[in-house]
Order: C-alpha cells, then structure tokens, then sequence
C-alpha cells in the first residue's frame, strides 16, 4: 500500500494539512469523494485535539490492507498530559474546554475503528481507520 505520510501538528495550519493529505490519500485509494470527506473531518478532530489538549503532536496516514479489503489508519500521536477520564470523554457533549465535546466521539462515529490508548502524564495515541466499501 502508500508510504506512510506523517504531519506535525504545532499550528493551525498544520491541522489543515493534515485534513487535506488524509482526504489525498483516501481518493488515491479509491474511497468516494464523500468517503474521503468523511475521513478528513475525523483526521481533523484527532488533530485539533492534539493542538488544543497537547500543544503538539503528529497525525501518521497510510494505506492498510486486510484480507481483500482496503482502508486508510490515521494515528494521532502527542506527549501532552493524557486523558484522566476517557470514559467521560467519548461521551457526546463533555468538554474539559468548553467546546461542543464532539471531537473523540465524532471521529470514532466517523471511523469504522477507534482505539485510544492514554497514559496520565505521558500522552495519548488514537488509532483509527476507515474501510472502503
């Protein structure tokens, strides 16, 4: 499948590069355009989280396979302080910010898998991927 495509998160921008090369990578799979739509907006979630809760961090996209089927794997990676209640967390309306509170259950509605692996003090790793149809 596609060589690994890694983004820093340390800015806004990057958040949107992020979203962008997710979107890129899923239609050179062969997702539909509103699937690839789909992807991004998730990518986009992970990332702005690693932004607002870590201050940095990095999004990693590639192309996996499994049996016949293909997908995209987004892992979003950051060192921030970890997530001291994740059950609370991917529950639609909680927010440690005052946001909405949609980003970790949206992009896991989003996705066809989402794990979160976070250690209080060490950082946080969201595995997720999407699978064509």
């Amino acid at each position: 499948m596609d060589a690994d495509r890694r983004v820093s998160i340390r800015t806004d921008r990057d958040i949107v590069e992020a979203r962008q090369q997710g979107r890129i990578l899923a239609l050179e799979i062969g997702f539909s355009p509103g699937d690839a739509t789909v992807i991004s907006a998730a990518i986009s979630e992970i990332a702005r989280n690693i932004f607002q809760y870590a201050g940095q961090g990095e999004i990693s996209l590639l192309g996996v396979e499994r049996g016949e089927r293909q997908g995209v794997q987004v892992v979003g990676t950051d060192h921030g302080p970890g997530i001291r209640d994740l059950h609370k967390c991917m529950m639609d309306g909680y927010s440690t910010s005052g946001s909405l509170g949609l980003g970790l259950p949206g992009a896991k509605r989003l996705m066809d898998e989402f794990e979160v692996d976070s250690r209080l003090g060490f950082g946080t790793t969201i595995t997720m991927r999407k699978w064509r149809r």
